[in-house]
């Protein structure tokens, strides 16, 4: 049986208002819906971390074959529950450790 290599991003949410973790969660998901449908969406296999909303930075998630798709439904992201967002890479890593040692919070 073949592992499932995943890759971590580190992104930083730019936004008026405070986001909620449910309402990000939801805005990456139909983003990734909405480009690549629902069977692309599960293919990326996208996991939300964690998500410091006073810092406005999350850690996701998703499956290395998918890792382009998934930049790209990131920066798709316009609003999140109607308010005016922008989600920022700041990074990606192959595993946890290197990721929170590369790009820690601010």
């Amino acid at each position: 049986m073949k592992t499932v290599r995943r890759r971590y991003l580190a992104v930083k949410v730019d936004n008026i208002q405070v986001v909620e973790e449910r309402e990000l969660k939801n805005a990456v998901w139909n983003a990734v819906e909405r480009l690549f449908g629902e069977y692309g969406a599960s293919k990326t296999g996208f996991v939300l971390i964690s998500y410091d909303s006073s810092k406005n930075y999350a850690v996701l998630r998703c499956a290395n074959t998918a890792l382009e798709p998934f930049r790209a439904s990131l920066a798709s992201i316009t609003e999140i529950n109607g308010k005016p967002a922008v989600i920022q890479v700041l990074g990606v890593s192959g595993t946890l450790k290197s990721l929170k040692r590369k790009f820690p919070p601010n």
